[in-house]
């Protein structure tokens, strides 16, 4: 099995780039007492290109250029020298031979570790050195990304799986880093000018040049999101996977990290002090390393940082951080390169992804004047593409890039082809679509999403369910969707269907039209999954006697104003039928209502600065922001226009916000408030969301019944902290299990106008907020990586029928 998904992720997203370098890898130990030895200096002969070990006596480097021998040195110890194999593979165990009697006797007293003063002169320059602090700057910004497959091995030639892909195994390697085989998959490169102003901060990237191999996938552009991040070790914390790593250059650093004095020399002409850092507690999030400090600015020459082995992550098995700032002007020092690598494994043993980004910077220019115009209104970072930018030749290439690719590097752009001309190619791409999205792709159509294809309730009975929308092989432009479903028990045909034109891809501009005659769940919510998901059935604590058949039409057109604020503009008609368990009749007359007649126009907007997206063809996907995320809805249903039984005006404000704390963890929290003007019936008032099923529903109410409570003015909380583990962490007996803490609370309080709760009779468990309703639970997640269980409590209206006062809620996510 592992094969075949291995199989299947290699052909998802093709071929790409390999380097033909010079690595080496292994460790230092001492002759005669076979110990590994720290801080043992290693170099390249002939070159500037060199490193020290790390505390076990760990070590690896590589380098392009031509090289023969590796010079070894460390106080106490004999010199070395050593042949290695150029361009390629080293994996070595060097001995040191302790040198006798090299130093006379010397007295100790006891005083502050020198490393500790270096790294105070450090941080009390921080905020001089800081690459935020220094000013306005203008530059030429290269960036290349490789994603390489892990654990690839030679046993995989002999499977039959790989019969016709003979021709990619001369492309494996072996990293440096983890000394795991690899197989190079995918690559891009960009070429951009780069524009900081420090006060306001903006920044504008113009990208000139652009070009990848491999296939446009939204996986690989999942992880180019985590892999686009812009690591600022003079920050305190280092944002990796949603994670708050405590930098070495903290202000708190000293209690986090031990530091040691290690080496001086000169770098670049420059003299330079080397501190080494490890944490002093396990199970943090912190990293391992070394950095060159500049002796008189006490600015950071160079930086290697890797992440702690026994940090509580997911899947994310190693991320290392290297950094070169330079001096300009004798007054900035500029980071000029940074390299940053990540592996990501289910498992050491499973095959995973290798990420690397390589960014260096040239032609940079202090103290750059912009015009008052020049950076967009309202935009924090922004980021255009040039015409034309990816149909740039060879050529250009050549000249343009700041590192030049190898050979093979070259050669593997031409690759792409050969894996895209076999014969299964397309077929095996539909069935891992099929698999990561619920569509299975039939050329110029797509069938699904198989979750939804039988479901079971109390209206319908079994219900089975057919949807199809167009591929991008029948348009990039315009999509057609629809969809079938059939009752067993009412023998009732529902059905549905759309269009959605992109008028701009840049701009996000969309039109859409909707309609769909369908059973809906008024109180529940949908953001996690619909009702007829095959999860709601299995996972339903009670029968589902609450669904209604509604009518609706939409259409809307929708774009970005600017980049993080968008807007959606729609035109809504709604029919609501009842059904015999909620007959819509009439307070005080023996007349029911047939239906429900509703219109309305409704705009949305929402603001969400340096929001990061993932875009497809027709459909987005947001990575979040450090900024809260505004949202305003706002509706006008006009009186006696097309039959609209019930004019109201309604207003909605939310906003959304996860933010770190430090140490502390993670939180994450939802406030919204809302008012509906006019007369309306209850299916048009705010059914606040409840949850009758097993799931964890992080946007419902967990203990609260569908149609328990109703509202025409509102507003709501709903908060979750996430510890991260730091109290597990400190019990031995669970460290190894990786459990993080959760603390979960949520509330509304709101009220209804006696005019809406005598319209028509309310259902009999349906009530209106006299007091706040509050839950709140503790819950542990990362069980076996995937599961979330919460403990949760009920804490008012517990005398209502059917109150649940406490329950046991099972969640599932994927988190790093």
């Amino acid at each position: 099995m592992t094969r075949i998904l291995l199989f299947l992720t290699l052909i998802l997203i093709t071929i790409s780039s390999f380097a033909q370098k010079t690595k080496v890898r292994g460790s230092i130990i001492d002759t005669k007492t076979k110990e590994n030895i720290p801080f043992v200096n290693l170099i390249f002969v002939g070159t500037s290109t060199g490193t020290v070990s790390d505390f076990e006596g760990i070590f690896f480097l590589e380098t392009d250029e031509k090289v023969d021998s590796l010079f070894i040195s460390c106080l106490g110890y004999k010199n070395k020298t050593i042949s290695i194999n150029a361009n390629g593979f080293n994996d070595l165990i060097i001995e040191l031979e302790p040198q006798d009697n090299i130093l006379d006797e010397i007295t100790v007293y006891a005083g502050e570790n020198p490393a500790d003063i270096l790294l105070r002169k450090v941080i009390q320059n921080k905020k001089r050195n800081n690459p935020e602090k220094l000013g306005n700057l203008k530059y030429e910004l290269y960036n290349k990304m490789e994603f390489d497959i892990n654990n690839f091995t030679e046993e995989y030639k002999d499977d039959r799986i790989f019969k016709n892909y003979q021709f990619i195994f001369q492309y494996a390697d072996t990293s440096v880093e983890t000394g795991k085989t690899y197989l190079p998959i995918f690559i891009t490169e960009a070429i951009s000018d780069f524009y900081y102003q420090e006060n306001p901060r903006k920044q504008k990237e113009i990208i000139k040049a652009t070009r990848s191999s491999g296939v446009e996938n939204e996986s690989i552009a999942q992880f180019t999101g985590h892999m686009y991040l812009d690591v600022n070790m003079y920050q305190n914390f280092i944002d990796i996977a949603s994670k708050p790593f405590v930098s070495p250059l903290a202000l708190q650093a000293q209690m986090v990290y031990e530091y040691y004095l290690v080496d001086s020399a000169f770098i670049k002409k420059k003299w330079c002090y080397q501190l080494t850092f490890k944490p002093k507690r396990k199970h943090e999030y912190t990293f391992t390393g070394n950095m060159w400090v500049h002796d008189s600015t006490f600015a950071i020459q160079r930086i290697e940082a890797r992440i702690s082995e026994d940090a509580n992550l997911n899947y994310l098995n190693d991320v290392l951080i290297n950094q070169e700032f330079e001096l300009i002007n004798d007054s900035i020092w500029f980071l000029k390169e940074d390299k940053l690598f990540m592996d990501f494994n289910l498992t050491d043993k499973t095959t995973g992804l290798f990420g690397r980004k390589t960014t260096s910077r040239r032609n940079i220019e202090t103290n750059a004047k912009f015009d008052d115009n020049f950076f967009a209104t309202g935009i924090t970072n922004d980021i255009l593409l040039n015409k034309n930018a990816d149909e740039k030749d060879d050529e250009y290439w050549q000249n343009a890039r700041h590192n030049k690719l190898t050979k093979k590097e070259l050669e593997i752009y031409n690759m792409v082809d050969s894996i895209k001309n076999m014969p299964n190619f397309k077929g095996i791409v539909n069935f891992i679509t099929f698999l990561t999205t619920g569509y299975y792709i039939a050329n110029n159509f797509e069938f699904g999403p198989y979750a939804n294809l039988y479901s079971y309730n109390e209206i319908e009975g079994n219900r089975l369910y057919l949807g199809m929308r167009t591929s991008n092989d029948f348009s990039k432009k315009i999509e057609y969707s629809g969809f079938l479903a059939y009752g067993f028990k009412d023998e009732k045909i529902k059905y549905g269907a759309g269009i959605k034109y992109k008028l701009n891809h840049d701009k996000w501009r969309f039109l859409n039209i909707s309609y769909k005659n369908d059973m809906l769940q008024l109180s529940k919510s949908n953001e996690l999954v619909s009702e007829d998901n095959i999860l709601t059935t299995i996972f339903s604590q009670n029968p589902d006697v609450n669904l209604l058949l509604v009518s609706d039409f939409r259409i809307f057109f929708k774009s970005d104003w600017f980049k993080g604020f968008s807007y959606k503009l729609e035109l809504a008609n709604k029919i609501i039928y009842p059904s015999y368990i909620h007959p819509f009749k009439l307070q005080n007359s023996a007349e029911n209502l047939q239906n429900i007649n509703n219109n309305t126009l409704n705009f949305t907007a929402r603001y969400a600065r340096n929001e990061k997206t993932i875009n497809s063809q027709f459909s987005r996907y947001s990575m979040g922001s450090k900024f809260p995320i505004f949202s305003l809805n706002a509706s006008y249903s006009p009186k006696n226009v097309l039959g609209n039984d019930y004019p109201f005006q309604s207003l909605q404000l939310q906003v959304h916000h996860k933010f770190f704390l430090g140490t502390l963890g993670e939180l994450i929290y939802t406030a919204q408030a809302g008012k509906i003007w006019g007369t309306v019936p209850y299916p048009l008032l705010r059914l606040h969301e409840g949850s009758e099923t097993y799931i964890f529903d992080p946007y419902a109410f967990n203990l609260m019944n569908y149609y328990e409570f109703a509202s025409d003015q509102y507003i709501s909380l709903f908060a979750e902290h996430h510890f991260q583990g730091i109290f597990f962490n400190k019990i031995p007996i669970l460290r190894r299990l990786n459990f993080r803490e959760v603390l979960y609370a949520k509330g509304v309080m709101g009220s209804l106008r006696n005019e809406n709760m005598n319209l028509i009779e309310f259902p009999e468990s349906l009530s209106e907020l006299k007091t706040p309703y509050y839950e709140a639970g503790v819950g542990i997640e990362n069980i076996f990586k995937v599961f979330r269980l919460d403990a949760i409590w009920r804490l008012s209206h517990l005398d209502k029928a059917n109150a649940q006062k406490f329950g046991l809620r099972l969640g599932i996510q994927v988190i790093l």
